[in-house]
């Protein structure tokens, strides 16, 4: 009996180690894929966020490292308007690397010509939301609504492919509700379209955020289309990660708010799943720099008021978990000077950075 709990310790140990310090060499559980023309070399990826990935966001992602990141959901009705704050929205830094671009919208042809747009502006990718659940997209037809009207939502998937020589992709959820999980169905739609690449959403809109993402669910695509699919929700940890893939067939991830606070995570889901030595967490005064060249980005993006505004939640995101770092939170947020804020960074990290020496 002692002997068999030594081995089982010693597996469990094993087993540990390597999810902590990734797995041996040529043990890869992802390959390159293509999308179109072009070749995404890992694919994990940074999911389309609205009032995350925006550009320094995006940036900061890139430079730990990302197969792709895609922007922010961009309405395409605002897109043609050239509203200065919607086309800031598809700006690309030189730095990014592939970039795709999310279009919202239900007049086929405004998405056709907000794709042109944006190819236009270089983007490299074209991404339609037909996954957004929220309330305001809902009521406008578009988002996951879309997914209630297939034949329409073919009409968008035609029009935007033809009016582009870039790839077009699309994001989805399984379905409206637990009774309507037609997403093997629109994917097979999208395919016959001219989509490139799927990503699913492991719930359905009725769900929101609420409950559990269900990757096995998302298998019901892979086995209806021949195209590359992305899985996408609830990809926190490594873990995670595998079990996603193993479950629902899929060629790639996408991780959203697991980002949030450490945009080191993908460069570390890269690793583990290309089977390379997992790259650890960066020492706490990396990650008090990130977030302090984060900051200077958003201010300098945005403008101070705005910025400071808009980082005031990547702030909370970073400290989350230090102690007292509700209460720097709290003082953060009702900050209205962006040099205060900067000193009140120091002053919480620097006990923390002492005692991290």
């Amino acid at each position: 009996m002692k002997e068999f709990q030594v081995r089982i310790a010693y597996f469990l140990g094993k087993c540990y180690t390597r999810l902590m310090n990734g797995s041996p060499k040529n043990t890869s559980r992802i390959k390159p894929l293509k999308i179109g023309g072009l070749t995404l070399e890992c694919p994990v990826i940074l999911a389309p966020m609205a009032g995350v990935s925006d550009l320094p966001f995006r940036r900061i992602v890139k430079k730990f490292g990302a197969g792709l990141v895609v922007s922010e959901m961009i309405a395409s009705q605002a897109i043609i308007r050239e509203c200065r704050k919607t086309l800031q929205m598809s700006e690309r830094a030189p730095d990014e690397g592939l970039m795709s671009v999310q279009i919202a919208g239900f007049e086929p042809d405004v998405m056709a010509e907000a794709a042109r747009l944006n190819e236009d502006r270089g983007a490299d990718i074209i991404d339609l939301n037909f996954g957004c659940p929220v309330k305001k997209i809902v009521n406008g037809h578009a988002g996951s609504a879309l997914m209630r009207d297939e034949l329409h939502a073919a009409k968008i998937l035609e029009a935007v492919v033809k009016a582009v020589k870039i790839p077009v992709t699309i994001k989805m959820r399984l379905g409206w509700n637990s009774e309507n999980r037609n997403a093997p169905r629109l994917a097979k739609i999208a395919e016959d379209c001219g989509i490139q690449m799927v990503a699913v959403h492991g719930r359905t809109r009725c769900q929101m955020y609420e409950g559990k993402a269900d990757w096995a669910c998302v298998k019901n695509v892979r086995e209806a289309i021949k195209i590359p699919l992305i899985v996408n929700g609830d990809i926190c940890d490594l873990a995670d990660a595998d079990k996603a893939l193993a479950l629902s067939g899929a060629d790639g991830i996408m991780i959203g708010r697991a980002s949030f606070g450490r945009p080191w995570f993908l460069r570390q889901a890269m690793d583990y799943l290309l089977g390379c030595e997992v790259t650890s967490v960066p020492p706490l005064r990396k990650q008090y720099t990130t977030l302090l060249e984060h900051i200077d980005s958003m201010l300098t993006y945005y403008g101070k008021n705005a910025g400071l505004r808009i980082s005031r939640k990547h702030i909370g995101w970073y400290s989350k978990g230090m102690p007292r770092s509700s209460e720097f939170r709290a003082k953060v947020n009702v900050c209205e000077d962006p040099e205060a804020v900067r000193t009140m960074i120091d002053a919480f990290y620097a006990p923390h950075l002492e005692l991290a020496a």
